[in-house]
């Protein structure tokens, strides 16, 4: 296994430049997430570190060697695609045999390290189907099998989730764990969606506009997000504006006050960052910021409440339905919106 490190990482398309990268490092072992925005960079970031697209400057170590000018079949990747690229005309078993003949490997080796991955993705027995013959899961665990079965340094991940229906995917995030736990490999796995970012990731890196705007654990990047940017990309967090006035209030226009325990200046504008998981909504108007429930949403295990504040909308979302004059709270009532100020983020 090996680490990765990038450095000065820099691409342009057409005279546009769309990554600039000044230091990343993945340490061995690590799974390591890059989550961002369609046109973020992360899958440019990708595909360099693999091999498939040239930076303009910079370089990329792996395990301590510099590959920035090494082709992509000496790397000694494995990488899982979007749409797994499989080839059909071959089993399962070629398929996942194929990197492993490509490298010369002997005969005894590659029948055992066949059996040895499908039982990994827990496919055995399925070594002589063709890929039309599976789920979209099973050729995901093919996919993945193939990809570590001649033992990469490090394992590239493009949105391999992305295809499977909402409960194989969150199934399969357990799979994907599992064996990279396992294994113990070297993995970099690109997506848009925070929720397996959190869920996967010892760290992540959130891209914005070709760079890196944080570089945190889960907890990190989602409690104490370094943007507004990030703050609003991960978790849906609510961006409430206000300005500073004395003491330790912010004046929400049209809504009320908030209390900070530190802020900037009096009279400076800021933005306060608040999860919707993270605001009450109460019937007292004494309270907290007055507010006007727009929509109500059941979502199952939460409901979800679009208020109005003053000039702008928020998100607060309860375990419970909200109880107003003895009825459930719905469009038109006028509630009292109460947010933890010790979870929020404050930015200028």
């Amino acid at each position: 296994m090996a680490g990765v490190r990038v450095e000065g990482l820099t691409k342009s398309f057409g005279g546009r430049l769309v990554l600039d990268i000044g230091t990343l490092e993945i340490g061995d072992g690590e799974f390591f997430s890059l989550l961002g925005p369609s046109g973020c960079g992360k899958t440019t970031t990708l595909r360099s570190i693999a091999g498939l697209a040239d930076p303009d400057r910079g370089r990329i170590l792996i395990g301590g060697r510099d590959v920035t000018g090494v082709p992509t079949f000496q790397r000694n990747l494995g990488m899982v695609f979007q749409n797994y690229a499989l080839f059909p005309h071959l089993t399962v078993g070629e398929n996942v045999a194929y990197g492993l003949r490509e490298r010369g490997a002997a005969a005894g080796d590659i029948s055992r390290r066949v059996g040895e991955s499908l039982l990994l993705v827990a496919l055995p027995g399925l070594a002589d189907r063709y890929p039309h013959q599976l789920s979209g899961g099973q050729q995901q665990r093919v996919a993945l099998a193939r990809a570590v079965a001649y033992r990469p340094d490090v394992l590239l991940l493009d949105e391999p989730l992305s295809n499977l229906d909402v409960k194989l995917r969150v199934a399969m995030r357990a799979e994907l764990k599992r064996l990279q736990r396992t294994l113990g490999i070297t993995t970099i796995f690109v997506t848009h969606d925070q929720h397996e970012a959190l869920a996967l990731s010892d760290r992540i890196g959130v891209m914005r506009d070709g760079s890196l705007d944080q570089v945190g654990t889960p907890r990190d990047v989602y409690e104490s997000p370094a943007s507004v940017a990030v703050a609003d990309f991960v978790g849906g967090t609510n961006l409430i504006a206000g300005v500073v006035r004395s003491g330790a209030t912010i004046e929400v226009e049209g809504a009320g006050a908030l209390m900070f325990a530190s802020l900037v200046d009096a009279g400076a504008r800021v933005t306060v960052a608040a999860k919707p998981e993270r605001i009450a909504l109460s019937s007292d108007a004494a309270g907290g910021l007055r507010g006007v429930v727009e929509s109500v949403a059941y979502l199952g295990s939460s409901v979800s409440y679009l208020v109005t504040i003053g000039r702008q909308q928020i998100e607060v979302r309860c375990g419970t339905a909200i109880a107003i004059g003895g009825r459930t709270a719905q469009a038109g009532d006028a509630v009292s919106v109460i947010i933890d100020m010790a979870s929020a983020r404050l930015f200028a």
